[in-house]
């Protein structure tokens, strides 16, 4: 509960800030809020007992409930925030007149995103998803002189308006069926449900097949998926890295929660066939149509729909419990690091060379060799490579789902693996292998303060894939 209070007044006092039209003060101030925010969330997480991970601090009548579980992720989505603003100072350099409603939007946005996975009553995840989505309407159009991102946040509200309605349709229903929002008390009564009324059984089934359209759409699940490249390439680098970590992580996470509390049992079949289709066919669609991109952003869209599509394997193998949790967890913490590496160098590339494309990357092994080996372990992780957090990231996943049979669901992800393999090659061999532009010759501009971030995140990255186990170790997540 302490981190929602420090953002959302850190966020007000940003605000203020802003009036000075001092762009130096801004940067610092919201990296220091975020890393007191990641401090305190680190030093609450319970570390007692391997069990402990439901024990909760509830708040408002239990309508929020800050466990092990919302605390770790919590510090994932922060740190995923903390270390992406560096690669922002294009902004400060510029002295942006908006940067200070940027950050305190961000700010506001981590909000409605810890509020999705500590949540323990529909309304307060309904109450997170819009604060969050709203935020990222407004930041996805905030080149205001850019069509493309005109376009994005107009496709973006749209859609995503479409996809709340048809979620907010779904819970009415499981509140008609169940006549409580409360997790707990909606999984109990659905269980009962066969037996008690069997007339409420269509009811029930409609409105968690609205639900998981609704959240389908916010991770960019196919066939939900369809704004996702659109929007990617239009909103600025950095915010486009923000939907691909911290909306995913906290979309994922919250899905989970509501899986594994409010519909588990045998209201597992009304679910399980439905995610299981989808599951298959984000596969598809993310990692076929990152093949044909020739934009690296739209690339990463794509690839973002893919990794989608494995974290849904951790949900269709949710039984195995904390098997399933800690896959997702990992796989949340080695895909948002690789994937900041791979907007952040994309970011400052397009700050110089103004290209998004694969070309744009041609020659940067010349001229940054630290940019091309930056984003060269950030391709091979997110490949799932091993020596690299992406490649453990995939085996935990494809472990909770063989543990509960689903061996055609892993040999079909091995194969789509495979696939993604060719697509990750591709700025690779731009940076080492193709001479740069006429007009490219020069380094890109990267800041000290950059590279030692870039070299932190490579760190981590190659880190969590030769010692997976000092994370578990370290939060006892198991």
């Amino acid at each position: 509960m302490l981190s929602i209070i420090l953002l959302s007044v850190s966020g007000l006092a940003n605000l203020f800030l802003g009036f000075n039209r001092s762009n130096r003060l801004i940067l610092p101030f919201a990296l220091l809020v975020l890393t007191g925010v990641l401090a305190v969330t680190l030093s609450g997480i319970d570390t007692t007992g391997a069990l402990a991970v439901w024990n909760s601090s509830p708040y408002f009548k239990g309508m929020l409930t800050f466990d092990r579980y919302a605390q770790v992720f919590t510090a994932v989505m922060v740190m995923t925030t903390l270390l992406l603003l560096p690669f922002s100072h294009k902004y400060v350099r510029e002295q942006n007149p908006n940067l200070a409603e940027y950050y305190s939007i961000l700010l506001f946005s981590l909000v409605g995103a810890i509020m999705m996975v500590s949540y323990n009553n529909l309304i307060v995840l309904f109450l997170g998803i819009e604060t969050l989505s709203i935020a990222m309407y407004v930041l996805a159009g905030s080149e205001k002189n850019n069509l493309r991102s005109n376009e994005a946040a107009l496709k973006y509200f749209l859609m995503g308006c479409f996809a709340t309605g048809v979620l907010l349709f779904g819970m009415a229903l499981l509140y008609g069926a169940t006549g409580t929002f409360d997790l707990i008390q909606m999984g109990l009564v659905l269980q009962a449900l066969p037996a008690a009324d069997p007339t409420l059984q269509p009811m029930m089934a409609v409105g968690i097949l609205l639900v998981l359209i609704g959240i389908g759409f916010k991770i960019s699940a196919a066939p939900f998926h369809f704004w996702t490249p659109d929007v990617y390439e239009g909103t600025p680098t950095v915010f486009s890295g923000y939907m691909s970590t911290v909306v995913k992580t906290a979309g994922i996470a919250g899905f989970f929660k509501l899986l594994t509390f409010a519909f588990g049992g045998e209201t597992n079949s009304v679910w399980l066939p439905t995610l299981t289709a989808m599951l298959v066919l984000t596969l598809i669609i993310g990692n076929v149509g990152a093949v044909a991109q020739t934009n690296a952003k739209r690339m990463l869209a794509y690839s973002s729909i893919s990794h989608a599509g494995y974290l849904l394997l951790a949900l269709v193998a949710l039984r195995s419990g904390f098997l399933s949790m800690n896959a997702i967890f990992f796989y949340s913490l080695a895909y948002s690091v690789a994937t900041v590496i791979a907007f952040g160098v994309l970011k400052l590339v397009h700050d110089q060379r103004e290209r998004d494309d694969y070309e744009g990357l041609n020659g940067l092994a010349r001229t940054n060799p630290l940019l091309a080996f930056a984003m060269t372990v950030s391709m091979l992780s997110l490949a799932g490579i091993p020596l690299t957090g992406g490649f453990f990231g995939k085996f935990y996943l494809f472990a909770a789902a063989a543990q509960e049979g689903y061996i055609g669901l892993v040999v079909f992800a091995v194969v789509m693996s495979a696939v993604g393999i060719f697509y990750y090659l591709r700025p690779i061999m731009a940076m080492y292998m193709k001479p740069g532009a006429e007009g490219a010759d020069a380094p890109v501009a990267v800041s000290g303060f950059q590279s030692a971030v870039l070299m932190l995140l490579v760190g981590l990255t190659l880190l969590l894939g030769v010692w997976p186990g000092i994370v578990e170790g370290a939060l006892k997540l198991q």
